[in-house]
C-alpha cells in the first residue's frame, strides 16, 4: 500500500515559530510512515508549478526527510519561504507565462483571474492526500477554497497580530510583543537621555492587541489601538501630562499601523496585493509631526516593522508551533481534516477551517482598554485568558 503523502507550505509575513512547527509537522508525519512534500513560497509554488516543464518541479516541491528539518527550529523566518499569492485572485501581469491564454485560468473582473482549477491540477499530480497550511486569514482563506473544492486540508494559524478568528493564539504573537516590550525597553535611554516623547508604531491591521499587550508589558503611558480612532489633540494634552508627571521628564506610546485618527483614514501605500492590502504604515510618523506642531516638543518615533519578527522564537511560540504541528498530524491520522488547529482557554483545540472566514478577530475594548485614556485597563482578570486575547 502507497504511503499517504502530505503536502505542507506557509503563506503571508513570516514569523518566528514557523520552522519549529514545520519540524514538528514533519517529524511526526515520518513517525507515523507518511511521505511529506514542501512547498516552496506559498501558493505561488502550486500556481508556478509546470506540469510540462521538469526544470520548475524541484524549485517549487521537495521531499522533506529528517535531516532537511534537523536544525531549522533554531532560526527563524521559513526555510520553505513565503509569498503572498493568491491562486484566486491573479493579477495580469503575475500570471505565469505558461498558464496564460490556457483553458485553467477563470475571469473574476477585469484583470484578475482565478486558476484554482490549475493548483487542484497540481495537487492531484503531485498525489498530495492532505495539504497542510501555515499561515494567517489571508493564506487560511484560499485553505478554505480548496477545502471546499473537496481538497483535505489541515489548517494552522500563523500572525503577529493574533488576528485570526477562530483561535486565542496565533504562531509568533509571542515573540512578537517580546521583541517590541525589549526594543522600547532600550529606546527609554533615549527618549529619556533628551527628555522627548517616544512614538513607536507596530503591526497591526485588523486588531490593536499587539499596541494593547507591549505597551501593558512595557508600562508604556498611551497606547493607540486599530479599533479606537483617536483624537490627536486629546493624546498630545495626555502625553504632555505623562511627560510633566515623570521624574526624567519624558514619555512614551505604541500606536497600531492601522490605527485612524477621528477623521482621517488609514494610512496605506503602493498597489493591493493579492488579498486586497495596500502595505500599512507611516501612521507613526503622522502622528508623531502633528505632535510636534501641538506641543512644540521634538519626538522620538520609532516604526519597529520588520525588527518585530525577526529572529528566533521565545519559549511560547516554541511550544504553541510545535504542538500546534504535532496536532495537526493527529488529525490526518484520525482522518479528520477540514480543521484548523487553534488554542481555546488555553487549551488546544480545533474548529472547522471555515471558521477563518466568520468574522474578525479584533480586541475586546470593555474589557481590555479605556478608551478615554488611551491606555490598557484590565477591568478584572478573574477569568480571563493567558494572554488577554
Amino acid at each position: 500500500m502507497a504511503k499517504k503523502t502530505i503536502a505542507l507550505l506557509t503563506g503571508g509575513g513570516d514569523v518566528p515559530g514557523l520552522n519549529p512547527c514545520m519540524k514538528a509537522v514533519v517529524m511526526s508525519a515520518l513517525e507515523n510512515d507518511y511521505r511529506v512534500l514542501g512547498i516552496r513560497r506559498g501558493w505561488a509554488g502550486l500556481l508556478n508549478y509546470n506540469l510540462n516543464e521538469p526544470s520548475t518541479y524541484d524549485y517549487y516541491i521537495r521531499e522533506l526527510h529528517r535531516e532537511d528539518v534537523r536544525t531549522v527550529d533554531r532560526t527563524g523566518g521559513t526555510f520553505l519561504h513565503t509569498s503572498r499569492t493568491n491562486p484566486q485572485k491573479v493579477k495580469l501581469n503575475n500570471i505565469p507565462d505558461f498558464l496564460k491564454n490556457s483553458s485553467y485560468g477563470k475571469t473574476v473582473s477585469e484583470g484578475v483571474m482565478d486558476y484554482t482549477d490549475y493548483v487542484k491540477k497540481v495537487i492531484e499530480h503531485l498525489g498530495i492526500d492532505v495539504l497542510v497550511t501555515i499561515g494567517g486569514d489571508d493564506t487560511l482563506s484560499y485553505t478554505v477554497r480548496l477545502h471546499h473544492e473537496g481538497i483535505p486540508v489541515v489548517a494552522i494559524p500563523k500572525t503577529m497580530d493574533n488576528d485570526v478568528f477562530g483561535t486565542d493564539y496565533c504562531i509568533g504573537f509571542s515573540t512578537s510583543v517580546t521583541r517590541s516590550v525589549d526594543f522600547i525597553t532600550a529606546m527609554r535611554t533615549s527618549i529619556g537621555s533628551h527628555e522627548r516623547i517616544g512614538i513607536v508604531e507596530l503591526f497591526g491591521r485588523n486588531s490593536g492587541e499587539t499596541s494593547l499587550i507591549t505597551a501593558y508589558l512595557a508600562y508604556v503611558d498611551r497606547a493607540i489601538i486599530t479599533e479606537v480612532p483617536f483624537n490627536i489633540h486629546k493624546l498630545a494634552d495626555l502625553l504632555m501630562e505623562d511627560k510633566r508627571n515623570n521624574p526624567s521628564n519624558y514619555c512614551v506610546m505604541t500606536i497600531s499601523e492601522g490605527a485612524i485618527m477621528e477623521g482621517g483614514d488609514v494610512i496605506e501605500s503602493g498597489e493591493a496585493d493579492a488579498y486586497g492590502h495596500r502595505k500599512l504604515g507611516g501612521v507613526g510618523e503622522v502622528v508623531a509631526d502633528q505632535i510636534k506642531k501641538i506641543t512644540g516638543q521634538d519626538i522620538m518615533y520609532q516604526q519597529l516593522a520588520y525588527l518585530m519578527r525577526s529572529g528566533a522564537p521565545d519559549s511560547l511560540d516554541r511550544m504553541v508551533a510545535m504542538s500546534f504541528g504535532h496536532l495537526a498530524i493527529q488529525l490526518i491520522s484520525r482522518r479528520d481534516t477540514g480543521k484548523m488547529v487553534a488554542l481555546h482557554g488555553g487549551k488546544y483545540t480545533t474548529v472547522p477551517v471555515g471558521m477563518v472566514l466568520a468574522g474578525k478577530k479584533r480586541v475586546d475594548i470593555q474589557a481590555y482598554y479605556d478608551i478615554e485614556a488611551y491606555r490598557p485597563k484590565i477591568r478584572d482578570f478573574m477569568g480571563v485568558p493567558m494572554f488577554l486575547s
